[in-house]
């Protein structure tokens, strides 16, 4: 049978994961029953967690826990936003070769370094071991969504993260996009066209797109946005706001607390907190006991101060929409409907600003904001897979968020796919050389709006070796950009005379992993992920020997003293090697599975004999009153299956399953020769052999 493929919202604090089943797409809790997961992976000396288990021991573990990794993918150690974050950061981020971003963490009791993609990686592994356990069977393929204006080289590292987690990505989807299909599959059969503009702001990104729809047919029209805006931002400004009013109450203080990691994240946390009761509420306290030198901290702060604060981040959104209309052509009042997509949108102010903004007009809140674009990438899931047996009759237009080009001379930007163009497209110019017998020509690839290239994003550059050495001017090099429906980018490079050509998919730019770094990863997930299973069966074995052990105590308390077959002494001795056992659980340093399930054979082998006789002689009572306690059950229950198949290996352990698993689910450049060419003004539809209205440019040298 053919699996599913699955949709999943890969956000910056919360993830979630989607499918199509039974005609319609069902979003699947966790394990702990919630529907959206923390983007949180932590590392401990025992064990690795991710999700709430992990945001759960972030105060006293925030150096080993990492969060906010959707900020650092696809970033160079050098992007001015990334170092921005740093100082806000509980973990440590640093770069290692090449301005290469890396996370290092402590965990069991070693230095161990990671690529941001692997962080990415163990949350997508995350969310598709929540949908095998719904689904029952193995998930390979999936759609992960991305903000419309991640770059080239975001979305490449997106789609590794995927490969490490075990995931073929099928489809890279735009986050607004998603929330356009989320909603468009209500209004499908709607008439006439109707123009949208989903409004999605999350954890940390911000994205605008106005689409249009009309029979199912879904068409981006525009998309602007912030790849470092957000909920997080807000938390940011409220902790700031905290940090001044910590130190005007205590100005004794000589050491600084923005310097303890572990003070600040238990803030941050606090005001978090704060910040969504602010949002149906008009006054929130922020509390934290011993917040700094045991001091506690404690204060109110209303929503109108709140919205003080962070009044020059809601306005900053508004411009994002501004550029979104201009590109479009479209104005405010031919805006039919305005939707609310992430958490962030639920604060009032944002929404104020919005209705405001469009003169009145009412928000739309029909589709839940944590959940749309899940919804939307399972949709899109199903429509490639082509599993419903109904067709959904949906089509869908996106564009490129970026434009696209290559350096010119002056270190200019030439732009071949302009920003907003409809995907997949390919398009195409011509150059030719500027240096008589010029045999190399090197093409820089860069994304952006700037004019200048050093102000974009170098996605990649390559050389054009051999070509038939003639005088300038004379060469044809025709340059193509082609961009797939994922929005990644393939650049070919072909000189007619000599027939020669170049291509590059821009997966090996600065920053993107190598195949073998991959390859690697991969491995280094699957150990993790066995160390995983090591540790949970190591987890039930304990919680096994723990059970038997409270069992035995409760049994022996619970004895009818008419009806004990046991002496005091043997009693004595039960209750002692019961509490021995307990206490040898809590000072084991390196427990293994093996070690609890010998220490419960050894307690069985001589707790057994005696209870066997003992329970052996009171079911001759036919009137024995039913023993309601757990404990006594499991034991009782375990040695009368003993007795009647005289079966001496069966033990209490099997006997814990059930309630151990409910016990569980509550833990858990070379340098190259500089080249000269030369553009003629000549679209893809034009003859190669045209002559006229020549400029001339140079291929910038720059280190590969």
């Amino acid at each position: 049978m053919t699996s599913p493929i699955i949709g999943i919202d890969l956000g910056t604090t919360y993830s979630c994961v989607g499918v199509w089943k039974n005609d319609r797409v069902e979003i699947i809790a966790n394990e702990m029953g919630n529907r959206t997961t923390p983007s949180c992976v932590a590392f401990t000396e025992e064990e690795r967690l991710i999700g709430e288990s992990s945001l759960s021991q972030m105060g006293w573990n925030p150096k080993n826990t990492i969060y906010d990794v959707k900020r650092i993918i696809g970033r160079k150690f050098s992007d001015q936003s990334l170092q921005d974050d740093l100082v806000k950061w509980s973990f440590k981020v640093f770069s290692k070769t090449g301005d290469k971003t890396t996370i290092q963490v402590q965990f069991k009791n070693k230095t161990v370094e990671f690529a941001p993609e692997e962080i990415s990686a163990m949350i997508l592994s995350k969310m598709k071991e929540t949908a095998e356990n719904f689904l029952g069977n193995k998930i390979q393929k999936a759609v992960v969504t991305v903000p419309a204006y991640f770059n080239d080289l975001q979305r490449s590292c997106t789609k590794d993260a995927g490969a490490i987690a075990g995931l073929n990505v099928v489809r890279i989807l735009n986050e607004p996009t998603a929330a356009a299909i989320a909603y468009g599959l209500d209004h499908k059969d709607e008439e006439g066209e109707k123009t949208v503009l989903v409004y999605d702001l999350g954890g940390g990104t911000f994205d605008v797109s106005l689409l249009t729809i009309e029979k199912g047919v879904i068409e981006v029209k525009a998309t602007a946005g912030d790849t470092h805006l957000g909920g997080e931002d807000f938390d940011n400004t409220l902790v700031d706001y905290c940090i001044e009013d910590f130190k005007r109450k205590n100005r004794f203080l000589k050491e600084e607390i923005t310097e303890n990691v572990r003070s600040m994240r238990r803030l941050q946390i606090a005001c978090e907190k704060a910040k969504r009761l602010l949002s149906n509420s008009s006054f929130a306290s922020i509390t934290v006991d011993a917040l700094f030198q045991g001091i506690d901290y404690r204060t109110a702060i209303s929503r109108a101060r709140f919205e003080e604060l962070c009044g020059p981040l809601f306005r900053t959104t508004i411009d994002p929409i501004d550029r979104v209309l201009r590109d479009a052509k479209i104005t405010k009042e031919q805006v039919d409907e305005i939707v609310l997509v992430g958490g962030s949108t639920r604060i009032p102010r944002i929404q104020e600003l919005l209705k405001k903004y469009f003169k009145g007009k009412e928000l739309n809140k029909t589709i839940n904001p944590d959940e749309a674009v899940a919804y939307g990438a399972a949709v899109q899931g199903v429509i490639l897979s082509g599993l419903n047996k109904k067709p959904l009759d949906l089509v869908l237009v996106d564009v490129t968020p970026l434009s696209l080009g290559i350096e010119t001379a002056g270190g200019l930007m030439a732009n071949i796919i302009p920003r907003n163009s409809s995907i997949p497209i390919e398009k195409s110019q011509v150059f030719t050389t500027y240096q008589d017998n010029q045999t190399t020509v090197k093409i820089q690839i860069f994304e952006g709006e700037r004019p200048n290239t050093v102000n974009n994003t170098l996605l990649g550059q390559f050389k054009l070796v051999g070509i038939t050495p003639q005088p300038r001017w004379t060469p044809r090099i025709r340059i193509t950009f082609s961009v797939d429906s994922n929005g990644i980018l393939d650049v070919t490079a072909k000189e007619f005379r000599s027939n020669i050509s170049k291509n590059i998919v821009i997966q090996n730019g600065k920053g993107r992993l190598t195949h073998k770094q991959i390859e690697q990863m991969i491995k280094d997930a699957d150990l993790f992920h066995e160390e995983d299973l090591k540790v949970k069966e190591t987890i039930k074995s304990r919680n096994y020997l723990e059970t038997y052990c409270f069992g035995i105590k409760r049994s022996l308390r619970n004895l009818d003293e008419n009806q004990q077959q046991i002496t005091e002494k043997e009693k004595k001795e039960i209750i002692d090697l019961c509490n021995e056992t307990l206490s040898w659980i809590d000072k084991q340093t390196n427990p293994t599975k093996e070690k609890f399930e010998k220490k419960l054979n050894d307690v069985q082998s001589f707790c057994e004999p005696i209870l066997f006789r003992t329970i052996q002689q009171n079911t001759n009572n036919e009137n024995q009153d039913d023993v309601e306690d757990i404990g006594i059950d499991q034991v009782e229950e375990e040695l009368e299956i003993k007795k009647e198949n005289d079966d001496e290996n069966q033990s209490i352990k099997e006997r814990g399953k059930e309630t151990e698993e409910e016990k569980e689910i509550k833990k858990e450049g070379e340098n190259g020769n500089e080249n000269d060419l030369f553009q003629e003004k000549e679209t893809e539809k034009e003859k190669i052999n045209q002559n006229e209205n020549k400029n001339e440019i140079e291929i910038n040298k720059e280190k590969i």
